[in-house]
């Protein structure tokens, strides 16, 4: 558990463009660039996943932070309830059953941030 300090998990859930670029996104490429953890992983979990999947803003915003090194990781099921699961694997996210990864982040004692 105490390897594990130093790594983030952010699971954006939200819909709203602004959240996104001024929370979500600032927060989430600084702490990968900055070094503030080892490693950063960006969840995208409900209407967060239309909204990455429609959005060009958005989609340069989360390609900026792939080339950083954050990793990025999709909720298959919400994905494909708004239909952007192929759409988000063309962007390079890793789309999947999320919730045995999410459980598992938080049992090893990743830090978490929701938004």
């Amino acid at each position: 558990m105490e390897e594990n300090k130093n790594k983030l998990a952010v699971l954006w859930t939200s819909g709203d463009p602004e959240v996104a670029e001024k929370m979500a996104f600032m927060y989430t490429y600084n702490a990968k660039t900055q070094g503030w953890f080892d490693e950063v992983v960006l969840i995208i979990w409900g209407p967060s996943a239309k909204l990455a999947a429609e959005n060009e803003m958005i989609q340069e915003h989360i390609k900026k932070m792939q080339k950083a090194g954050v990793k990025t990781e999709a909720c298959l099921y919400c994905a494909k309830m708004y239909d952007v699961d192929e759409k988000l694997a063309e962007m390079g996210v890793d789309v999947k059953g999320m919730g045995v990864p999410l459980s598992d982040y938080l049992k090893e004692g990743w830090k978490t941030l929701s938004l």
